[in-house]
């Protein structure tokens, strides 16, 4: 099996390169090597390399900077993936492309399925609702993986600010109104090669999937656990005074979704695929480079 992966600098995209190695051949690129936002460089690197598989971890995650920056985000969260599907679809090939619970509006009581309405609240949901779509109508053979709350070794993170944040400071307020998955890259990244295996060997069950953690806290509850693990494991030599406080009390320029729950039942009935372990991940926050 061949295997293009661009975004392969970001967080999933570092996981999945490794994750890749000894199951294919794996031609892995960043930005700095192919921007997904010029056609023919993306026509240009498929047809060179003919992939069987493009698993595109690229993209503009700013959620924000993308208020500010929205033709950027546009081109690299809906242009990029539709050259990139056209690419796949030029050749015969399938196309694994990442999105976002921020595709939804955030307020239904109880979880996000592959079918409910979408309705995104900021430029960085609704570019990647576009992309989700360009996709969809640009190759017939084509996975969109929808995640949340991502968080590895790698790359920023809110575990990461989270550590720095605990070594600066004594007391902190998190918000604990706003739910969701914490999902672990590096479960993103196996969850990605299991998909891409499986379809290669012949199983067309092409479509949405929803893919996080479990179980699913708000972000004062996470950033609790993240600091109890830290200072289990030495990382942090005292835990900061957590105070829970109202998404009103942080304003940010982008809205964000107080319910990103998103239900995974999908994706493990055709793929026996479980959702991710964000607690045993975190066992391993010595690993983390802060």
């Amino acid at each position: 099996m061949k295997v293009l992966v661009t975004g392969s600098n970001g967080q999933v995209g570092h996981c999945l390169v490794e994750q890749l190695q000894g199951n294919a051949e794996v031609l892995a690129l960043g930005a700095q090597e192919l921007d997904i936002t010029k056609e023919q460089d993306v026509f240009d690197t498929v047809n060179t390399f003919k992939p069987d598989v493009i698993i595109n971890a690229a993209a503009y995650t700013s959620v924000d900077r993308a208020e500010l920056e929205q033709d950027l985000s546009y081109k690299v969260n809906c242009d990029g993936p539709r050259y990139l599907a056209h690419a796949a679809q030029s050749i015969g090939a399938s196309i694994i492309h990442i999105s976002t619970d921020y595709v939804f509006e955030g307020n239904k009581d109880g979880l996000y399925n592959e079918d409910d309405i979408t309705n995104p609240q900021g430029v960085y949901g609704a570019s990647k609702l576009a992309g989700e779509q360009a996709v969809i109508k640009a190759c017939a053979k084509h996975i969109i993986l929808r995640t949340a709350w991502v968080f590895c070794e790698h790359g920023n993170n809110f575990v990461k600010t989270m550590l720095r944040l605990g070594q600066e400071s004594d007391a902190l307020s998190i918000v604990g109104d706003q739910f969701g998955g914490p999902t672990y890259a590096g479960d993103i990244a196996a969850a990605l090669t299991n998909i891409a295996l499986q379809c290669h060997v012949g199983k067309e069950a092409w479509g949405i999937y929803h893919f996080s953690g479990m179980p699913h806290v708000n972000w004062y509850q996470f950033a609790d656990t993240i600091f109890t693990q830290a200072f289990k494991q030495k990382v942090l030599e005292k835990v900061p005074k957590l105070k829970s406080i109202d998404t009103h009390q942080y304003p940010t320029p982008a809205k964000r979704p107080t319910n990103s729950q998103l239900d995974c039942h999908k994706i493990e009935k055709v793929f026996g695929i479980k959702p991710s372990d964000w607690q045993y991940a975190l066992t391993k926050i010595k690993e983390y480079q802060i």
